[in-house]
């Protein structure tokens, strides 16, 4: 769940959706569904994501997509447990780094 994005200030929806390999009519339906998602939208109602909607975003990718919770389910653990952004940067970390050792691992054994 290594999601690589450049640092800016607003993301388009097609950014958003190309780093989480997804359709951007998810991200749409994530929106509805999920208060914690507020794009900006300019006049002709096009979304501007912030660097909060991303990492609410991914939150919520990992609950859905990784842990296979439910919408439902979803909400209920992000209105109950407030650790929970710090607990999917902990794991998207050590996915980091689990990817560079692995790397490490075949240039060792080329």
């Amino acid at each position: 769940m290594n999601i690589q994005l450049p640092e800016k200030l607003y993301y388009s929806i097609g950014e958003v959706a190309q780093a989480f390999n997804v359709n951007t009519s998810l991200i749409r339906f994530w929106e509805k569904e999920f208060d914690s998602i507020a794009p900006k939208k300019n006049k002709k109602g096009d979304r501007f994501f912030t660097p909060k909607d991303i990492e609410n975003l991914k939150i919520i990718y990992y609950l859905v997509k990784v842990k296979g919770y439910t919408l439902e389910g979803a909400k209920t653990v992000l209105q109950t447990q407030t650790d929970i952004s710090k607990k999917v940067e902990i794991i998207s970390r050590l996915q980091a780094v689990r990817a560079e050792l692995v790397k490490l691992k075949e240039l060792l054994d080329d």
